[in-house]
């Protein structure tokens, strides 16, 4: 059975397959979501990162909710993931904030370590969000699934940095890797390859992030946000873009597309059963790792699925309540239950 969990604006609302339909149900109401992330090896285990109301777990698919993180420093939870943990184990957890920070739970989020090494990158000196220059916030953090102490963290802004012993040490960004990562994705079977969605563009790495290339051929709309890969072919990638971030969140002034690219070929604009760009806030992506050429796209209009690596789209006939249509998404969680 396919589960979505559509991080929203004030809300986390569950999408649940039933006798060949949809049923949904919301939680977390009224609390203001930021991201969201579900434990490979344990799809009952859910976590959401609120603004400013901390860190919460479900632990029975999503039906019901605890606070966790009270070690966590700051209660702005703005990045969450999950990395496979040892046959029989919980995966570990890794929580973002702002101020920009990362916290490691090795128990399911009862306890939490800071790892401080984050903070003594040479480029944390330049790291700021430029609606608030005076602060910045992790973004993103990815866990690599062929190695799950190989990690990943987007500053916003200011690097994407990498660690290779479950964040102890930290590498620091390259100087031709993305400035402003929005989304990192990286492909459950071709190790290696990481594709970013950046306010600075789209970036792509074949070796781990140690090198990267940005191309762009076709690509009309330089800000991207969601990003997904073909389960079954690395070389099919999906993107959100807009011109602007005044373009991409808001709905009354969204205007905002959809690209796709196979191979070596250029980007070109994807249409198909997707709403007008104007209105529609920037769309969220996620996929599953056995499921070919399936992506999931969520955006203030909906949920989309695509069979065929993101060419054609479909509408999912989901329950949608009205006020999800002035949202911007914040998180797209996709599980096979």
């Amino acid at each position: 059975m396919t589960t979505l969990y559509v991080a929203m604006e004030d809300a986390l609302l569950a999408v649940r397959e039933h006798a060949g339909g949809w049923i949904t149900e919301e939680h977390l109401q009224d609390m203001p979501l930021q991201c969201a992330a579900a434990d490979p090896d344990h799809p009952e285990r859910i976590y959401v990162g609120t603004e400013d109301q901390g860190l919460w777990r479900s632990a029975d698919d999503g039906r019901t909710w605890t606070p966790v993180g009270r070690d966590i420093a700051s209660s702005n939870i703005t990045a969450v993931a999950v990395g496979q943990g040892q046959p029989g184990r919980l995966g570990i957890v890794y929580a973002g904030t702002e101020p920009s920070a990362l916290f490691r739970s090795a128990d399911g989020g009862e306890t939490w370590e800071e790892l401080r090494a984050l903070a003594t990158l040479p480029s944390a000196s330049t790291w700021s969000f430029p609606p608030r220059p005076e602060t910045h916030h992790v973004r993103w953090v990815a866990v690599d699934p062929h190695d799950a102490r190989s990690i990943y963290a987007a500053i916003e802004a200011g690097a994407l940095v990498r660690s290779q012993d479950g964040g102890d040490t930290w590498t620091d960004r390259t100087p031709e890797g993305p400035y402003d990562t929005h989304t990192l994705a990286l492909h459950p079977h071709a190790r290696g390859r990481l594709y970013s969605a950046a306010g600075d563009g789209y970036f792509e790495s074949r070796d781990e992030g140690r090198t990267w290339q940005s191309p762009e051929s076709g690509l009309r709309h330089g800000y991207l946000f969601g990003v997904a890969a073909d389960p079954a072919d690395p070389e099919t990638v999906v993107v959100s873009a807009a011109s602007g971030p005044g373009r991409a969140y808001s709905a009354p002034s969204a205007a905002t597309y959809v690209y796709a690219k196979k191979g070596g070929g250029a980007w070109a604009q994807v249409r198909d059963g997707l709403p007008e760009p104007k209105g529609t806030t920037i769309s969220v992506f996620a996929t599953l790792r056995d499921q070919a050429h399936t992506i999931y796209a969520a955006n203030n209009r909906g949920i989309f699925r695509s069979r065929d690596a993101g060419m054609h789209w479909e509408l999912l006939d989901v329950p949608w309540p009205g006020r999800f249509l002035e949202h911007s998404v914040q998180g797209l969680v996709l599980q096979q239950i």
